[in-house]
């Protein structure tokens, strides 16, 4: 089975256009505030409309009610909802079993072996899991602020009855290297998703980054 591909944090044409030009699996717009990464949901709309029916939309949330979720999809009409805060794994069944909302993919960050635990507390209420590494604790948004964790702390995922996919640091000197390991450790990878490892400044897509991440991930 083929890795798939995901490229968070979108906010330009280019950027969007380069994903669909590469033929990237999935494609995420963030609605936190504080990330570098944010884009207003008008602007979302617009730019997932010329995506749509090339790539599959994300839209990234973290911590929000029932009310700014429901204008999120309603606007954007994503085929994934992101969780990527602190919701606690009833409120990811909750929103992952609410008919009137896409799928959920939910979040979870990697700093140390105790966090394993914690991923394998969200299996099967949501229908993705996203390992991500965990931010500094001084951090204003989640994420893994471009540095990647230790690989091998997924070794006791192995028997994970959920794929997931792969973020945190990834870009395309090391995602080759991270797919390796998954092997190795034989971990239920199903995709990787990275978003600072494919810019030339913080919120910046960079087109050549972007077609290098996709030629590195397929090479692997």
């Amino acid at each position: 089975m083929s890795v798939k591909i995901k490229i968070c944090g979108l906010s330009t044409e280019e950027a969007v256009q380069t994903a669909i030009d590469s033929k990237v699996d999935m494609i995420g717009f963030v609605f936190h505030p504080k990330s570098p990464r944010y884009v207003s949901l008008a602007r979302a709309a617009l730019l997932a409309n010329k995506a749509r029916g090339y790539t599959e939309i994300v839209a990234l949330t973290v911590d929000m009610d029932d009310s700014t979720l429901a204008e999120i999809c309603g606007a954007l009409k994503p085929d994934w909802l992101q969780l990527h805060g602190r919701e606690s794994v009833l409120r990811t069944r909750y929103l992952n079993e609410d008919p009137t909302l896409p799928p959920v993919i939910r979040a979870v960050g990697v700093g140390g072996p105790d966090d394993v635990a914690v991923i394998q507390s969200f299996v099967g209420s949501a229908s993705l899991l996203l390992i991500d590494a965990k931010p500094p604790k001084d951090a204003l948004y989640p994420g893994g602020h471009g540095m990647p964790f230790d690989w091998q702390l997924l070794a006791p995922l192995s028997k994970l009855p959920q794929s997931f996919m792969l973020s945190g640091g990834l870009n395309h000197e090391n995602v080759g290297n991270a797919l390796d390991a998954m092997k190795a450790m034989d971990v239920p990878l199903m995709g990787v998703d990275v978003s600072s490892g494919v810019e030339s400044a913080p919120g910046k897509k960079d087109r050549a980054r972007m077609l290098k991440f996709v030629k590195a991930v397929k090479a692997a």
